[in-house]
């Protein structure tokens, strides 16, 4: 079955509630984007799978919820201040500003190498990004033209001034990543928590990334969520390799096992050793392929103790963690799987979109992530004995699970319509309800419809 293309997973994100263009009636927001009721219910229900599956089923990962809003020193001492930026190069004609490694990016697919290789531009510098720039001759995709400034570094944080007097107010930044709050917090779990290495801490949130982006949906935005686990260990005692393998078999897992992605979209890539940051061991990526293209949406990498030293050395406190057993007191090494909540929601967008060959389109969602578990008809609206006793039903499915009611329109098109926005069943209250207490219950995938006592329903769906 071939993959909606990206235009087409836009225009029904909005056309079905999904996904809005923030602030349209202003003219929108660039790289932002609000989620609408059917986008709620879906990322509500992606929240819990994942505290349920990578969190609360363990027994050595805490959950934390630090603040969005942190002081400056934290971002100066993870280096997010001096070296958390972009290579971005300006025209000089039109005043385009773009992200170089997307123009090169951009130029080597539509004029790819002869020899077939793949272009790298992770990793390098501006002055390697300026040269390959000069080197293929590459024009500014706007104006046509070759007048380019030289390739400089922007800064991708939000600074925050925080204060109510003019003068007087301090710096600070709104948070570009979940990670930092769980190594400035380590300390203050380990005093205040009964735990012993290995263990994690886990964050979910927003984040916020002043960055240029390629136009690519929500794949990258100004503001956007992560899911994010830093499991810390003594190297001594664990192997780093094991535990690595471990998060990798567990990432892979929730994605292909519980969100029922399609294990022929999903790959592992390795970063190089000039791609990977200097202080990781090992980072790989499990990417997607979108419609445009095998992008990322969740790293794996092991950051060795380079987090906590670094807040230890910039704010003097003693990050280090003592032994019970040996009173030896060292820094902890950590592992990170590092998600895109939002990326998430594009991949399921992406994959469970379908076009049935009947001319269907539905959502096949698993009901653990359907926006509603079911949906609850009266087959005619004007029939009063049919809607009250169809209201008995939602009322008491309501009590376990999301129930959509829908008493409008024929019971055709209300079954197409829950079939688009993914829900799995659709309850039918009609005139043999009222004589044997059964209703028709219909499978999104199949269209298959059974008959089922009332008494069963809430395990039959």
């Amino acid at each position: 079955m071939d993959q909606f293309t990206l235009d087409e997973v836009v225009a029904f994100a909005k056309r079905r509630g999904f996904v809005y263009p923030s602030a349209e009636i202003y003219g929108g927001l660039a790289n932002s984007y609000d989620f609408g009721p059917m986008g709620a219910l879906l990322l509500k229900s992606l929240r819990a799978l994942w505290w349920k599956k990578m969190v609360y089923s363990r027994t050595d990962v805490l959950p934390l919820e630090a603040g969005i809003i942190s002081h400056a020193d934290v971002w100066k001492a993870s280096g997010h201040v001096s070296s958390f930026a972009d290579a971005m190069i300006d025209c000089k004609e039109c005043h385009t500003r773009m992200r170089a490694d997307h123009l090169i990016e951009d130029f080597f697919v539509a004029h790819p190498p002869a020899d077939g290789s793949e272009v790298k531009v992770e990793g390098k510098s501006t002055d390697e990004f300026s040269a390959m720039i000069a080197e293929h001759h590459i024009l500014c995709p706007k104006c046509g033209k070759f007048s380019w400034t030289e390739v400089r570094k922007f800064n991708l944080l939000f600074p925050v001034k925080m204060g109510i007097l003019e003068g007087e107010q301090s710096l600070a930044y709104l948070r570009g990543e979940t990670a930092q709050g769980m190594f400035y917090l380590f300390k203050s779990v380990l005093d205040s928590v009964r735990v012993r290495l290995p263990f994690g801490l886990a964050q979910m949130g927003k984040s916020f990334r002043n960055e240029i982006t390629k136009g690519n949906f929500i794949f990258r935005t100004l503001e956007f969520e992560q899911a994010e686990i830093e499991y810390f260990f003594n190297p001594k005692t664990h192997d780093w390799k094991a535990l690595f393998e471990d998060w990798q078999k567990r990432m892979n897992s929730f994605v292909v096992d519980d969100l029922g992605v399609n294990a022929d979209r999903v790959r592992w890539r390795e970063h190089s050793e000039e791609e990977r940051s200097f202080y990781s061991l090992r980072t790989v990526d499990l990417e997607y392929n979108f419609p445009f293209g095998f992008k990322e949406v969740w790293g794996l990498a092991y950051r060795t103790d380079y987090d906590l030293n670094a807040q230890m050395k910039h704010s003097g406190a003693d990050l280090r963690y003592m032994d019970p057993y040996t009173n030896e007191k060292f820094v902890p090494h950590v592992i990170e799987p590092a998600v895109g909540v939002t990326r998430l929601f594009l991949v399921l967008l992406c994959d469970a979109l379908k076009k049935m060959d009947d001319g269907r389109v539905i959502f096949a969602l698993p009901k653990t992530l359907a926006p509603y578990r079911v949906a609850v008809f009266p087959l005619l609206s004007n029939k009063e004995e049919l809607v009250k006793k169809a209201r008995e039903v939602y009322d008491s499915l309501s009590q376990d699970m999301m129930v959509a009611w829908d008493d409008r329109g024929n019971i055709g098109k209300r079954y197409l319509s829950q079939d688009e926005i993914g829900t799995p069943s659709c309850v039918t209250v009609d005139f043999q309800t009222l004589e044997d207490n059964t209703v028709t219950v219909r499978d999104r995938d199949t269209t298959t419809q059974i008959r089922i006592s009332i008494d069963e329903l809430k395990g039959a769906v």
